[in-house]
């Protein structure tokens, strides 16, 4: 993909990927034998957060954050997946350190390939974006956003966006019946 001087993340993109776009496909790995699909989610919300380094203040907040809300995100049946430049032995060491209990991502080698095609790859730094996706269970991005990089996003749009998705879902349950 070119890119646009225009592009403040030297992505072509102005931003994220914005809601009602289908989600782009990846494969990233997990750990040094083990890889994971963004179609391994399929049929349950996914909430995909790209951030720019382990180990930074900001991320290790944020990190941790998500960590301690896993119980309400599973709640609403959503798998949680964090994603940075960072290498899978990186990723390993940071989440045994802080005891995360979901997965971490590498988007290590292209570097920033998946972050490029959501539009947060930061080029000037070689990271990501601090962005954050909550994708339907049939893979549409419903909700983006572009934190900005010093700030931890919280999860206040991650749950409200996911009490909507639970919301349209009740309907159509209730039509099957």
């Amino acid at each position: 993909m070119s890119t646009t001087p225009d592009s403040p993340n030297g992505s072509g993109r102005t931003g994220p990927l914005p809601a009602g776009t289908q989600a782009p496909e990846f494969q990233l790995s997990t750990t040094p034998d083990q890889r994971v699909s963004l179609s391994d989610f399929r049929g349950r919300p996914a909430i995909l957060f790209f951030y720019p380094a382990d180990w930074s203040p900001v991320c290790g907040d944020q990190t941790a954050l998500y960590n301690e809300l896993l119980p309400e995100f599973r709640r609403f049946h959503a798998a949680l997946l964090g994603v940075s430049v960072d290498g899978v032995w990186c990723h390993l060491a940071y989440a045994e350190h802080r005891k995360l209990h979901y997965p971490l991502l590498s988007d290590f080698e292209p570097k920033g390939q998946v972050a490029r095609t959501y539009g947060v790859y930061r080029l000037p730094d070689g990271t990501s974006e601090r962005a954050l996706f909550v994708i339907s269970s049939e893979g549409v991005i419903h909700w983006s956003y572009l934190s900005p990089i010093g700030v931890n996003p919280g999860a206040d749009g991650i749950l409200n966006a996911l009490e909507e998705l639970a919301a349209r879902r009740e309907p159509q349950l209730k039509e099957k019946k």
